[in-house]
Parts: structure tokens; sequence; C-alpha cells
């Protein structure tokens, strides 16, 4: 896993021209299909906290859950990128990485990095010290075939892939893959 000084590998993102929290939640427009990630259930009724999510034991975590859906979308040789939010600095992003370049979009900072995308089974040994710690902000292979996006409000991780890749990825019982449209509001917890 490299730090990236150079950004020109993210000007799809800042050139984007979607509206700011659509392209940090689910990534740029253009593809074919889009789905969400659940890392916990959507809430059952309004008024719902996601702190009263009852999780079965053995629930995987959000970077095990989007390990396996990353592993589904590209092969694991492939060159790709991911961004990490700069304000898991000092959590588990060393500081001093955020002092240089970042990529910029509305409302959100990320420090860049490239490597294959197998780099992610790696990923709590690179950022947590072998902790958990939370997935990339941003992953995406340089053909920009797919795009994950796994912004730090949402209860879930976005995905923007062809329409083969995203029903393969709703058929699968190990991770909680569904069909969504970056046009509608998904559901969300309350405080």
């Amino acid at each position: 896993m490299q730090r990236m000084a150079e950004l020109t590998a993210a000007d799809w993102l800042t050139g984007s021209p979607t509206e700011p929290m659509r392209l940090i939640t689910y990534g740029p427009p253009g593809f074919a299909a889009y789905g969400r990630l659940r890392y916990v259930p959507d809430p059952q009724g309004p008024g719902t906290a996601e702190a009263d999510v009852v999780l079965p034991e053995g629930h995987p975590s959000d970077i095990a859950q989007a390990r396996a859906v990353l592993r589904a979308l590209g092969d694991p040789a492939e060159p790709c990128f991911f961004c990490v939010w700069e304000g898991y600095s000092g959590s588990f992003l060393d500081p001093e990485l955020t002092r240089g370049p970042l990529v910029v979009l509305p409302h959100r900072r990320y420090v860049l990095f490239a490597g294959a995308l197998a780099e992610i089974d790696r990923w709590e040994q690179h950022f947590g010290g072998g902790r958990p710690c939370p997935p990339p902000a941003f992953a995406w292979p340089a053909d920009h075939r797919w795009c994950f996006t796994s912004d730090v409000d949402p209860h879930w991780a976005g995905i923007a892939a062809s329409a083969s890749v995203l029903a393969a990825l709703t058929a699968r019982t190990d991770v909680d893959v569904v069909a969504a449209s970056p046009a509608d509001a998904p559901p969300a917890y309350g405080s």
C-alpha cells in the first residue's frame, strides 16, 4: 500500500458534478447499477437509534463485510485506489499522513493510497495496528468499472457496478447487499 502524493487518480471524484452527499455515499454517476451493503439492518421504524440494534453473536465487523464485497468486485492482483477519511487520524490513521496532499470533496478530505486490491486483506495491519478499523471511504480500480464507498455517517456502504455484478452481490448470503437508487433517500437511524 503506497501513500499517493499525486492525486490525479481521484480526479473522477473531485471533478464529479454529483451532489456531495450522493457522491460520498454512492460514488460517481454513470454506473448501470447501485446497491447498499448494510453493515447493520435498516431501521425498523422512526426514531430507532443504531445503538438499539442487537446483532447476533459473531456478526462480522464493517471491515470484514467490506472486504467480502471488495473481493467480489475485482481481481486481487488488480491495481486499485483507496481513500481514507482524514477524520480518522489519531484513532487509527497516522496523523502524519494527513499533512500531505489530500483528495478534497465537499464536507470530506481523504488520504489517497494505491495498491493491489488484495491489500484489503491487510487493511487492519496497514491502518489499525492489527485492530479492527473502518473500511476505506472509497475504493476503485484504475479502469473505474466499479466504486465502493463507505462514509462515516451511514450504517451502510455504497456499491456502484455493472448490473450483473450487483445481482451477484445481492444473491449472496454472507453479506447483506440490496439494490438501491442514489436518487432515493435510504433509511437512516435517528439519534
